[in-house]
């Protein structure tokens, strides 16, 4: 990317966009394009065709999307289906129709098949049943990437597609019911060292695997991708190591510093069994992770507790 170039991210103030934004920064490009929810509604065909005709942006990083946890996916299906294929349509056909030279797409690691085989490859998709309680939001991030493809395919349109694993990082949400799982521990064991519980109750058995990257170093994987990777394929951003729930919650534990007891609650879904993602195309390229999970978790509990008031 020239340095003058105009650069749009859409979700810019998400987990997601909000570090791209810190990485572009970072990097010395001055013309970042930006807008609010409340100035630019995406799911509006009209309002972000008049957008990109005005600011006619050079290069795209598409984070914008309805994300959440497994309550939210399994309880809002049709706003997840709907509002994500609004707005990765609505951006992806103006990227094109604009002459934008080149648009990274951020799907998610749900996209794979449940019981896929581990670690997950790039060629998986497609190959199996998703997981019941986050189709709808899967759905929407494949079709992300066919649009992609096809406008690629039909029109020459340099757009690519990275898939990253399960993230966390500064400005994550954790609200109690629609955050996800690292962010939840967090939140959950925090409001019961203040209040002095003895116990904190974390839903099912503990015995999944996933993998966990650090947003600021999917940052710095999106930027380098979009410097060198021009491929039809998706490309997975992981770190290529996982733990179980019951290990991730004993870390947080220990960097929150709770004393009490963990318990599982075996009544509640576990989801899917285990989400490694093979990052050997990408460590092809060059590029590995920075920031261990230790010391993620403890950037992201210092960034918790100066937005929280509990």
């Amino acid at each position: 990317m020239e340095k003058d170039a105009r650069i749009y991210v859409a979700g810019h103030r998400g987990l997601v966009g909000s570090a791209i934004m810190r990485a572009l920064k970072a990097g010395g490009y001055p013309t970042l394009i930006t807008r609010t929810s409340a100035e630019l509604d995406l799911r509006n065909q009209q309002a972000v065709k008049d957008f990109f005709e005005a600011e006619k942006p050079d290069y795209v990083f598409l984070a914008a999307a309805k994300v959440g946890g497994i309550i939210a996916n399994s309880s809002y299906p049709a706003e997840f289906l709907y509002q994500n294929l609004m707005i990765e349509s609505n951006i992806i056909h103006q990227a094109y129709v604009n002459g934008v030279k080149k648009l990274l797409f951020l799907g998610s690691s749900c996209i794979y098949p449940k019981m896929a085989p581990q670690p997950l490859k790039e060629e998986y998709l497609l190959t199996g049943a998703l997981e019941p309680t986050n189709e709808a939001y899967a759905l929407a991030k494949i079709a992300g990437i066919k649009l992609c493809e096809s406008y690629r395919k039909q029109y020459n349109c340099n757009f690519i597609s990275v898939m990253p694993t399960n993230l966390y990082g500064y400005g994550d949400n954790y609200h109690p019911e629609n955050s996800h799982v690292l962010p939840a521990l967090i939140r959950k064991m925090h409001e019961a060292k203040v209040n002095k519980e003895h116990k904190v109750i974390i839903w099912g058995t503990g015995k999944p695997k996933r993998e966990f990257l650090f947003s600021d170093d999917l940052a710095d994987a999106c930027l380098f991708l979009m410097e060198r990777y021009n491929e039809a394929q998706l490309i997975n951003i992981g770190t290529g190591e996982d733990l179980s729930i019951h290990q991730l919650a004993l870390l947080v534990k220990d960097v929150i510093r709770y004393e009490g007891e963990l318990a599982f609650d075996t009544s509640r879904p576990d989801g899917t069994p285990r989400k490694l993602m093979d990052v050997s195309k990408l460590r092809s390229y060059g590029w590995t992770h920075k920031t261990s999970l230790e010391e993620g978790i403890k950037l992201a509990y210092h960034d918790f507790l100066s937005h929280t008031a509990v």
